[in-house]
Order: structure tokens, then sequence, then C-alpha cells
């Protein structure tokens, strides 16, 4: 299909994201930015999160990694239910019996205001990179596909279209993302049920085993991949990526009642389960498809280049417009969260004052930018689990201090929790570059590690209250 068609049909797209948005918003005020107003519908923010925990790199990356893999990451989306379970059960009934409006409030009603400060901090060092992990990858594609062959540069498909998430969240927020969310969440769905059904074959599930893409299961205790590893690793890279994530938590903040929120993660965790599952059955056909037409795209770039080289140009415009639906709830909610936590953990500021909440909301929108630019030169085969990686370094201390805040509840000095904070990701890094030791890998379970580090040096530093 013609680039400027594409084109058009993604501007036609931004429209009408717009117009939700600006009818969701009317009136959403302080609270229905930080907290939609606290009236969201439960099964609309489940639908919606779908596409916040999935993200661009998902609807590429987990495709493109199952002629290497096959559909192991399977076994990290069932710990994601373990960990969804926990979250529903041991957190929110903390967030919401304290009408949270940020999460980290909950830091420094037990630790302090530094362990606030320092539990947002590492918020908005994770997210920040994650979602420009996220977005670098998804703009990449666009260019690569529309803006490149009109001879566009890079950095303007960039800013264009942080430009147009900035249009919908600087005002609505949390209001406007429930329902934005929503629709893009259909919008990805729409992409991944149609590419399916084009490839599909009445004798798929036969072909994918017998080339040995349907492995699931790991039995090797020394592989990165081993079973055990990657369940235990999937829930805890639940409850840090989504029960100690602002952006995540945030919606489900927007519940009123505390059984409802329950009821809006538990049918998230089943719904992730069976939409995961359908992804790498997408990645298994178009493995097959790769290999009987003599493709050599692999990891990334599998799922676009089968796409516009190789199917209808009707299929071409139903997946540049899943894609951009399946970037935009990562970055969009990544910008509202980014800006609630730094006004009200950070810069400590009223929730009335909207300028600086303005100016904090721009301010990010230009890191981003900043940062999607940069990070071209350190582009992954497989950005998923590229982003995994990093989660374990980022959000471990986030687990560590969560951990002790709840479980272990005593006061250290600022200091304490930063030094602590600062040396548990670093002999991470020290155990992660020095391995493999007897053939045993880390893989993800680096993130436990990193937070039973954090916990134990701030269990070692404390001081009884």
């Amino acid at each position: 299909m013609s680039p400027v068609l594409l084109l058009s049909g993604v501007l036609a797209y931004f429209l009408i994201l717009l117009a939700v948005a600006h009818r969701a918003s009317r009136r959403a005020g302080t609270e229905g930015f930080y907290v939609g107003g606290r009236q969201s519908p439960w099964p609309v923010v489940a639908f919606g999160m779908i596409g916040t925990s999935l993200s661009g790199v998902t609807f590429i990356s987990v495709p493109g990694a199952v002629a290497a893999g096959g559909f192991g990451y399977l076994q990290v989306t069932l710990g994601y239910v373990v960990g969804y379970v926990v979250i529903a059960f041991v957190l929110l009934p903390h967030y919401h019996r304290l009408g949270l409006a940020s999460i980290y409030e909950l830091l420094g009603e037990r630790l302090g205001p530094a362990a606030r400060r320092l539990g947002s901090a590492y918020f908005v060092l994770s997210r920040t990179v994650g979602a420009t992990a996220r977005l670098y990858l998804v703009v990449q594609v666009l260019h690569t596909l529309i803006l490149g062959p009109l001879g566009l540069p890079f950095a303007l498909g960039a800013a264009v279209v942080l430009a147009m998430i900035l249009l919908y969240t600087v005002e609505g927020g949390v209001k406007a993302l429930v329902w934005t969310d929503t629709l893009q969440t259909a919008g990805m769905l729409t992409g991944l049920v149609v590419c399916t059904a084009l490839l599909w074959r009445p004798d798929a599930f036969a072909q994918l085993d017998a080339a040995g893409l349907t492995r699931v299961w790991v039995s090797d205790p020394l592989s990165r991949d081993f079973s055990a590893k990657a369940l235990l690793a999937g829930a805890f890279i639940a409850i840090a990526m989504t029960g100690l994530d602002q952006e995540m938590m945030q919606k489900s903040l927007s519940v009123a009642k505390l059984r409802d929120a329950q009821k809006n993660l538990l049918l998230l965790a089943g719904l992730l389960v069976v939409v995961i599952g359908a992804f790498l059955l997408l990645g298994g056909l178009l493995t097959l498809y790769a290999r009987e037409h003599g493709i050599a795209a692999r990891g990334d770039a599998l799922f676009p280049t089968v796409v516009m080289q190789h199917l209808p140009a009707w299929v071409q415009a139903v997946f540049v417009l899943a894609l951009v639906s399946a970037l935009l709830p990562s970055a969009d909610g990544a910008l509202t969260a980014l800006t609630a936590s730094t006004c009200l953990d950070l810069l400590r500021i009223p929730r009335e004052d909207v300028r600086t909440r303005r100016r904090v909301h721009l301010a990010f929108a230009a890191l981003f930018l900043a940062m999607v630019l940069g990070f071209k030169a350190l582009a992954s085969a497989s950005m998923i689990y590229l982003i995994l990686k990093l989660a374990g370094y980022t959000y471990g201390p986030l687990l560590g201090l969560f951990a002790f805040a709840l479980f272990t509840p005593r006061v250290v000095s600022g200091r304490v929790l930063l030094g602590v904070c600062i040396a548990a990701p670093l002999l991470c890094a020290v155990l992660d570059l020095g391995q493999p030791w007897g053939g045993y890998q880390i893989g993800l379970e680096l993130l436990v590690l990193n937070g039973l580090l954090t916990w134990a040096g701030l269990l070692l530093a404390h001081r009884r209250l």
C-alpha cells in the first residue's frame, strides 16, 4: 500500500482518538487527571490495561521470538497470573485503604519521606527507560514503512507521535486514558485476529509441532529459560512492573471499590494469558510462512516484513493501525504517570497546581523525544527481552523497598536507603557479567535477586521503630 495512504489512515486514527479523549475528559479537573475521578468502570479498565501491559514491543517482539524460543515466553506469562493475584490481594488493599493518588505515598507512610522520594525516583527512571524503548521500536517500524519512503526523518516521526499524545493527555490524564486505552486495545487485537486468520492453515498445530515451535517448558535447571525460573520471574515481573508501577496502578486506583479493582486485575491476568498465547501462535505461523517463502527476516523484523512485503494491501493498513494502537497505551500512560509521580512525590506540589503539572508533562515529552533518538543506537534484535532485562535492574530496588515497607517496616536513614538501592543493582551487574558459574546462567530472575539484595541490605541497616 502507498505510504501516503498509510499515513492518511494513521492521521485519521489520531483524530478519532482525540475525539474520544476530548469527550471522556470534559470537566476532568485535578482528580480526573490523577485518579480518573475514582469512577472508572472496572471491566473497561481491565480491557484497556491489556494494551498498556503488552505495548508495541509485545506486538512485534513476541511473534518474532518464536523462531528462536518456541512458545517459551508462555512460562513467564503463567507466572504473571500468580503476580496479579498477589497484587490484587496484598497490594491493592493497602492502596485503596489509604486513598492514594500516588502509590509511593505508601513508602512515605511506612518508611518516611526519603523512601517515598526514592521509590518515585526509581519509578521515573524505570518507566522512562522502558517507555522510550517501546516508543523507539514502534516509531522505527513506522519510519521504515511510511516516513522513510516519503523522505521524512525519523526525528520528525517521533516528534509528531509525542505531540499527538500530548494533545489528549495534558488535560484529561487518567480519565481520558481509561477510554482511549480501550479503543487502542481493540485496534491492537483486531490486527492480531486478522493476521492470524489470514495465515491460518488447517493443520497448523501439527506443522508447528513438527517444526519444533510449540516447545513451552525448559527442564534444564542451568538454562536461563528454566521453567521454574521463568515462572518465578514472571510472578515478580508482574508484581514489580504492575503492582509497584504508578502507570499501571493509576487505572486500578481510578476504580471506586476495592472489590471491583480486584476483579479488574484478575480478569486482566486471564486475558493476558489468552492474548499472549495468541501472539505466540501468530509468531509460529509467521515463522512457518517465512521458512516456506525463503524470507530471511528474523526477530523484531519478521512480522513487519511478512505483512508489508507478502500480504495484501488492506492487511498492511490493518497492521499499521494495530501497531499504532499497540504503541500509544504505553507511551500516553507513561507520560501521565511520570507527571503524577514527579508532581506528587518528588516536587510535592499541591494537586491543584495545574500550571506546574503542565510544565512537568511537557518536560517529560521532551525527555521522551531525546531518549528515543538516543535509543536508536542501542536497538536489540528482540526488544522484549532487552526491556525485561533492564527492568531487572531498575525495578529490583522498588521490589525490595516495598517488601521492606510492608513486611518489616523499620526506620532507615535517607543516606542508607540511597546507598543500598544503588549498591544492590551494581552487585547484580557484577554477578550478571561474571556468569556463568558451573554452567548456571542468570535469566529474568535477576529482578528477584535485585529485590532480595535490596531488602536484605535495608534489614541489616535498620534501627527498630
